[in-house]
């Protein structure tokens, strides 16, 4: 026990001992649409009329995408009033939003 104690292979080489990962549980289906949506952000784009990032936001039950472009640096305010402006005028409120 010493031996493998001061062994700096025997260190480097172990294994950890942690559960081993499950599998990924998928998400629920929702009830209705725009009831729940995932948002994610394509950035580092060229410039196009001054716009350089796109905010994607898909339904989760139809597939139906939103696509709004954005100036890149943007804060977290100028996202929710995009979203309010563009998504929720038009299909309300969802129950949750996934982002990754």
């Amino acid at each position: 026990m010493e031996f493998v104690v001061a062994c700096m292979t025997c260190q480097h080489c172990k294994h950890e001992q942690v559960a081993y990962p499950r599998l990924l549980q998928p998400l629920a289906i929702p009830d209705q649409a725009w009831e729940e949506i995932s948002m994610d952000f394509i950035e580092s784009l060229p410039k196009s009329e001054g716009r350089n990032a796109i905010l994607v936001v898909v339904d989760k039950l139809t597939k139906f995408a939103h696509f709004i472009s954005l100036t890149h640096p943007f804060t977290a305010q100028e996202i929710a009033q995009v979203f309010i402006d563009t998504v929720a005028k038009l299909h309300g409120l969802p129950k949750s939003i996934v982002l990754d």
